[in-house]
């Protein structure tokens, strides 16, 4: 039985990102034929469309969870507050993969949505920093404790690619 992996949707080829392009990886082409791939797109699942406005993580006292920081959610441009939103469709997606029993997750890097670590957190009158992460990343690390998670820039590295499908193998084994 393969395990079952989440992946961000553009990572697969599917057109969702944000200019109506994707992102596909040569190495989760690689992947394929080793795990079943549970597909989500976490910005045009809580209804952004396609294509959209950019969004970015903004540091805010009044946001929510984002690795180290306290965030929120915001349209580049328009400065439309996403957070709650997301934070809701994120938290209620985290449980029904976790229902699913996903033994791992791929995640789009830096995405203010889906990125693991390193998302870039804009500060009032300072540089944005890399301290952030992806509010549906936060929910899968929050919820599913020592689920595997990756970037497909990781993803990359053979090593770092085997060392991810022997954690994932080693979470189904467990949790079966």
């Amino acid at each position: 039985m393969k395990p079952r992996v989440g992946i961000s949707r553009c990572l697969l080829g599917d057109d969702v990102r944000y200019d109506g392009t994707n992102k596909r990886s040569a190495a989760v082409v690689e992947l394929s034929a080793q795990v079943e791939w549970i597909a989500v797109c976490p910005e045009v699942e809580v209804g952004m469309g396609v294509p959209r406005e950019p969004i970015q993580l903004v540091a805010a006292a009044d946001g929510v969870r984002s690795a180290g920081e306290v965030v929120r959610l915001q349209g580049v441009h328009s400065r439309e507050d996403w957070t709650e939103r997301m934070h809701d469709w994120a938290r209620d997606r985290v449980s029904a993969l976790a229902a699913q029993r996903i033994d791992g997750f791929v995640l789009k890097a830096r995405s203010p949505s889906c990125g693991p670590a390193g998302v870039l957190v804009q500060h009032a009158g300072v540089e944005s920093t890399p301290t952030g992460r992806g509010l549906f990343a936060e929910a899968l690390a929050m919820t599913i404790p020592g689920l595997p998670l990756i970037d497909e820039e990781a993803l990359e590295d053979p090593h770092e690619r085997d060392q991810f499908i022997r954690r994932v193998r080693e979470f189904a084994r467990l949790r079966r």
